[in-house]
């Protein structure tokens, strides 16, 4: 194993306020993007803020989903992490950079667990260096 999974950040920008404001539509662009990330779906929660904004949390077998939402600012915060070889955290992001009608956004992807079989390795000053 070289790593234990992908944890895919996703920064939303110019969103519009009503999707991300709309607590149904934020947890079925959740279920969408678990079935996009062929992930496997346990459990999910959610809440609406007032006066605006909505939180929701996906708990799959690969890990997790998350998504929080600033209407005002019409700007998401998403986060996805898959662990496995079938499940895509990256495909996720993408289904809700879609989903949430994201007129910008920046997508960043973490490998996790790189010293599971051995040490780590650190990019210091473009060369890499054992800890």
């Amino acid at each position: 194993m070289e790593t234990s999974g992908i944890h895919c950040i996703a920064e939303l920008y110019e969103c519009p306020s009503e999707l991300l404001n709309d607590e149904a539509h934020v947890k079925q662009s959740l279920r969408n993007a678990v079935d996009q990330g062929m992930a496997t779906l346990l459990q999910e929660v959610s809440h609406q803020f007032h006066p605006q904004g909505v939180t929701a949390l996906g708990l799959i077998a690969e890990s997790h989903v998350a998504i929080h939402t600033w209407p005002e600012y019409g700007y998401a915060a998403v986060d996805v992490f898959t662990c496995g070889d079938r499940a895509s955290a990256v495909k996720a992001c993408e289904h809700l950079v879609t989903a949430l009608k994201a007129q910008r956004h920046e997508l960043k992807q973490l490998a996790r667990g790189m010293a599971i079989n051995g040490p780590a390795e650190k990019a210091v000053a473009g060369r890499p260096v054992s800890r």
